[in-house]
């Protein structure tokens, strides 16, 4: 089979598949690691994955619809994910978010120009307890400030431009 993925991610996907009793039972741990991998969840993508769990293209996309942290459409180099649920929108998450479309010139599942940063507003991320949160890729940030918030992006914007 031609692939899409590193020699390294067509061996796990190889792996993955039986260690499921069922095949289809792979298909969102597969959707994440290639997402990871090509940056999206491309048509490309799609097919191929399907292909290799036996499921058609439209049952794949119906998966990806339905959890927030699967896109088909190309994000930036580093994903923010702002969490506005109860706990953090008290404590000012609303705030954060807003702070960060600013910051950065876009909004809500934007991506800026350079394609560095993308920008997404989250019901939760589990930090209930550690109030504001966010999330950059898989980075949390917790207790978060504006001057907070204004630190993490400026260490990710040095770190993606070197």
């Amino acid at each position: 089979m031609t692939t899409l993925f590193s020699p390294a991610l067509a061996a796990r996907f190889d792996k993955l598949v039986t260690l499921y009793p069922v095949r289809r039972s792979a298909l969102v741990p597969m959707l994440l690691y290639a997402q990871d991998e090509v940056g999206y969840l491309s048509d490309d993508v799609v097919a191929e994955i399907a292909e290799r769990i036996g499921a058609t293209e439209l049952e794949v996309r119906n998966v990806i619809s339905y959890y927030s942290m699967l896109t088909t459409k190309p994000r930036g180099k580093y994903n923010v994910q702002v969490c506005t649920n109860i706990s953090c929108m008290v404590r000012g998450g609303e705030e954060i978010l807003h702070h960060c479309a600013k910051k950065l010139g876009i909004g809500n599942k934007d991506t800026t120009p350079d394609g560095l940063f993308s920008l997404e507003e989250v019901e939760c991320i589990g930090a209930c307890s550690w109030a504001p949160a966010a999330q950059v890729n898989y980075d949390f940030h917790e207790n978060l400030t504006t001057e907070k918030m204004d630190g993490i992006l400026e260490g990710y914007k040095k770190k993606g431009t070197q």
